[in-house]
């Protein structure tokens, strides 16, 4: 640890985030690596190391011979004020050095509301904040994760964004780095021959013009860079590589467990999920494998608990199987098992039966929608008397706490569809009354709602967000009509919403307002104590951007998107056509029932999913 560090850490809080050491952490010598890439993820080391995607990528790159891959994340602002103060640049966390001297440099960008810390990072880095004012073969800037299916607001800033599922495409990305070193090329033949390999997107190679009415008007690709860019997937995901040998923080972080990734994909097709559509297709890795890669990771760490992650934990076929051969090993050891995940309209007795012996946490159920009409247009495809026997089944076997998730803003919502929200928790209350064997030890509900957000990729993509004052009316509304000492309400702010709305949906004009906001104090925005809508509001003026032209207008169904350059594997035709079946009111059977033919499966050998 260099001086300066140890001058400034019995200054800041929690500073276990910012020493490295941790049990399991890969240091390799310096004279024995000749890549060396900084991975980082835009927000603080508690949410950054609860990531299993950093995590995987970590193991992958440090697997590789002459490759050290090391740690970033972004400082708390007493720690970016000390640091600033030193003249301490940002490091990473296992060497100490300055990432600006790594050849590459990637970000895992999981959220819109962290934009401005990938700017505030690259600034501590002591890095130009435009991939045009950076010259020289490196650093490299490289962006990654589910904010990418729509990169064009980070584009100025970003020399490459990697598109799906990474642990392939790092390996070819350091390889040809590797092969430009040696062979002495330029930053931008580096960049012209990275736009080959499959499910990396140079923004720089593409040029973009606008309509008088500021709608995009071409896309247009020189340099011999594709029209489209599809996502990668692991094309064998039974083997492929996972982290048991992970680190152990030296820290309390968010998610502080072995996370045992069951299955990639969904077979749901929720119109307004952009996961659903961007993991398609449905890849699980079979019990035996992840028995005993739990009970390993688990060896290697200590952790006394694990979770099964996937979106949505009860679609796994084998489940039942799964948790009885981790049952035994988990009990005679003291580690507790999660599912969190679970469908309302699958959690079945005999998965209870499995559940008895843990910790009744509550359980957590996402009905998105308070009407059976709703849900139809949003394709949920779970039913009122489905989610009613979900609790009936928990409430009888011992649970007293359930959480219901709900989202206001969906297209074609109306006042019905909001109340109904309060007519389902009032019928859940009513199923506790009925079914709980002891009723001496109450019951919890609570209802949260959130502001429906259009995503790119979905079926729901050219929708138009709700006003804020609109979602507030809604919010006032259902608050009005939700009764009883045991339903509690909470509810999302409408700003965040609305700038999420914003950014996913924005094009490369609104990078000038990313800057704007970050030169005004912006960073840590996804945190209540540094968000300021105000600072937005300001940077929207002083760049002369109408934030609605993003957030809350509904596009022409053929008009071209900012991201339409990037696929993920599911054809704009199956979008197209899931949204004239919402607005018919009519659902779309899961993957398993029947295939719907949205193109994802093409990304496979063989062209078979695993639903």
């Amino acid at each position: 640890m260099n001086r300066t560090l140890e001058r400034i850490l019995p200054r800041v809080q929690k500073p276990a985030r910012y020493t490295g050491g941790e049990y399991n952490a890969v240091v390799k010598k310096r004279e024995q690596v000749d890549v060396r890439y900084a991975l980082c993820f835009p927000d603080t080391y508690e949410i950054g190391m609860s990531n299993l995607g950093v995590r995987i990528l970590y193991g992958v790159m440090n697997e590789m011979d002459g490759v050290w891959c090391e740690r970033v994340f972004a400082p708390w602002s007493d720690m970016e004020e000390e640091m600033r103060r030193e003249g301490l640049p940002l490091y990473g966390l296992e060497s100490g050095d300055a990432i600006a001297d790594f050849d590459l440099i990637g970000f895992s960008i999981g959220y819109e509301m962290a934009y401005t810390n990938l700017l505030n990072m690259l600034d501590l880095a002591e890095l130009p904040l435009r991939s045009s004012e950076r010259h020289g073969l490196s650093p490299i800037v490289v962006a990654g994760g589910t904010c990418v299916y729509n990169p064009e607001p980070l584009a100025p800033f970003v020399d490459i964004f990697s598109l799906g599922e990474g642990e392939e495409v790092c390996v070819e990305l350091i390889e040809l780095y590797r092969r430009a070193r040696d062979e002495d090329w330029s930053r931008a033949d580096f960049l012209t021959a990275a736009a080959q390999v499959p499910g990396l997107y140079v923004p720089s190679l593409y040029d973009v013009t606008y309509h008088e009415d500021g709608t995009i008007a071409a896309i247009v690709p020189h340099d011999g860079a594709p029209e489209q860019v599809e996502k990668r997937i692991v094309q064998d995901f039974e083997h492929a590589y996972f982290p048991t040998n992970t680190i152990v923080p030296s820290t309390e972080i968010i998610h502080d467990r072995v996370m045992l990734e069951v299955f990639r994909g969904c077979i749901r097709g929720c119109r307004f999920c952009q996961a659903g559509y961007a993991y398609r297709p449905v890849r699980a890795r079979s019990p035996e494998r992840l028995i005993a890669d739990g009970i390993e990771a688990c060896k290697q760490s200590g952790y006394q608990e694990m979770t099964l992650s996937s979106l949505s934990t009860s679609d796994y076929r084998p489940l039942e199987n799964l948790c009885d051969g981790l049952m035994d090993w988990c009990e005679r050891s003291g580690v507790s098992l999660s599912l969190p995940s679970l469908r309302a309209d699958n959690f079945s007795i005999g998965l209870m039966q499995r559940l008895q012996s843990m910790r009744k946490s509550g359980l957590t159920f996402a009905p998105e929608a308070g009407t059976q009409r709703l849900r139809d247009v949003i394709n949920k495809n779970v039913t009122e008397e489905e989610l009613l026997q979900s609790c009936r089944t928990a409430f009888s076997g011992g649970w007293n706490a359930v959480k219901l998730y709900f989202m206001l803003g969906l297209p074609t919502e109306t006042d019905a569809d909001v109340l109904g929200i309060a007519d389902l928790a009032e019928k859940v209350y009513g199923v506790w009354r009925e079914a709980a064997p002891d009723k001496r030890r109450g019951v919890r509900i609570t209802v949260s709602t959130s502001c429906f957000v259009p995503k790119p990729h979905t079926a729901f993509q050219w929708e138009g967000q709700v006003c804020m004052e609109e979602y507030k009316r809604r919010v006032q509304l259902l608050r009005d009509h939700m009764k009883g000492r045991s339903i509690s309400y909470s509810w999302h702010d409408p700003e965040t919403s609305y700038l999420e709305a914003v950014l996913a949906r924005g094009d490369r004009r609104l990078a000038d307002v990313l800057e704007s906001v970050w030169r005004d104090g912006g960073r840590l925005d996804a945190w209540s104590e540094f968000f300021s809508f105000t600072r937005w509001q300001n940077a929207f003026a002083a760049c002369g951007i109408d934030p609605d032209f993003y957030a809350t207008r509904v596009r022409e169904i053929d008009e071209l998107l900012p991201w339409q350059t990037l696929s993920t594997g599911v054809s704009a035709a199956f979008l197209k056509r899931e949204c004239a079946r919402a607005y018919a009111g009519q659902i779309t059977p899961d993957c398993r029932k029947q295939c719907s033919a949205c193109g994802a499966d093409k990304l496979i050998p063989g062209g078979k999913c695993d639903a």
